[in-house]
């Protein structure tokens, strides 16, 4: 419940457990963030907080998530708040921290920021924003590899056919929250099940050899955490088949929280330094390359907040 410099990470309240955030941290920015498409299917925004299942081991919680007076998070149960464990209230709290990226200092990456001539005012507009993850691994790839090559539209549509169809489910106030689909269940499969969701007969042998990979023990993201290198983890990563170079830094930004993950060939990117240069082409690789010289270490915060700009 604390960090090493003392400093509470959470504590309890009567109906749940208030996160506790750095002073770079608005909640109205991620809010917005996690607003930008209205059919995502793992959570739901209504009134200014989330709703969302989240699964902690072999528990699933319901939870509200939305600012509190200190400008902290709230996170209330929605059932049962009087069985939650004191194990269970630390895994959700840890969970909502790795998701939020709430133990990074974005000092640094603010200071970089301010001299730099594409991220000074996108950092001022959404000053706050943090990366919002996706703590599970198998999730992370799985929406990397969804997103391959389609627009961002189309990808959500085929993650909630894929959630719905395979995902599991618990009702609160006669509405589901879903849980994504587990590699167990999705190794299971062959790609001919897949194909009616829409998915291609490559993407839907990627998920589901990757599924495998999971569900043997053969990849997971401690063996990640512990490759030494971000060049290590990304190599990892890309001798599975299906993930290349953008998938596999994706993951590593979004899911292993590498701030100088980069996939630097997304096409996001690349609109997005586009408009901000008011140029009527997008930029070549090694003009890109020159433009982010200086983001070091904070390559995967630049790519964030620049995505950000396109809606």
């Amino acid at each position: 419940m604390e960090s090493t410099m003392n400093t509470p990470l959470w504590t309890d309240l009567p109906d749940g457990i208030a996160v506790h955030v750095p002073v770079e941290f608005s909640f109205q920015e991620n809010l917005k963030y996690l607003s930008r498409s209205t059919n995502e299917c793992m959570l739901e925004i209504r009134d200014g907080k989330v709703y969302k299942a989240i699964q902690a081991g072999q528990e699933v919680v319901m939870v509200e998530i939305g600012p509190d007076k200190s400008g902290g998070l709230h996170v209330r149960f929605l059932e049962k708040s009087g069985g939650i464990s004191s194990q269970l209230r630390e895994d959700i709290a840890f969970y909502i921290r790795d998701w939020f990226d709430l133990d990074r200092d974005l000092a640094p990456f603010y200071e970089t920021a301010q001299s730099d001539a594409l991220l000074s005012q996108t950092a001022k507009s959404f000053y706050g924003l943090r990366i919002m993850g996706i703590p599970d691994l198998f999730e992370a790839v799985c929406w990397g590899i969804i997103g391959q090559q389609i627009n961002l539209a189309f990808a959500y549509t085929l993650k909630r056919r894929f959630v719905e169809a395979y995902g599991s489910s618990i009702l609160y106030e006669g509405e589901p929250y879903w849980i994504f689909p587990s590699p167990q269940r999705i190794a299971a499969l062959t790609a001919e099940e897949l194909k009616p969701l829409g998915f291609t007969a490559r993407k839907s042998e990627y998920l589901i050899e990757t599924a495998r990979l999971i569900a043997n023990g053969q990849l997971n993201k401690e063996q990640l955490l512990r490759a030494g290198s971000i060049k290590e983890a990304e190599r990892m990563l890309t001798s599975i088949r299906g993930i290349g170079p953008w998938t596999a830094n994706y993951v590593l930004m979004r899911c292993l929280r590498f701030p100088s993950a980069f996939p630097i060939d997304d096409v996001g990117l690349h609109n997005s330094v586009k408009a901000l240069l008011g140029s009527e082409r997008k930029p070549t690789r090694q003009e890109l390359l020159q433009l982010s010289a200086n983001w070091a270490p904070w390559e995967a915060y630049a790519t964030f907040y620049l995505w950000r700009v396109l809606y």
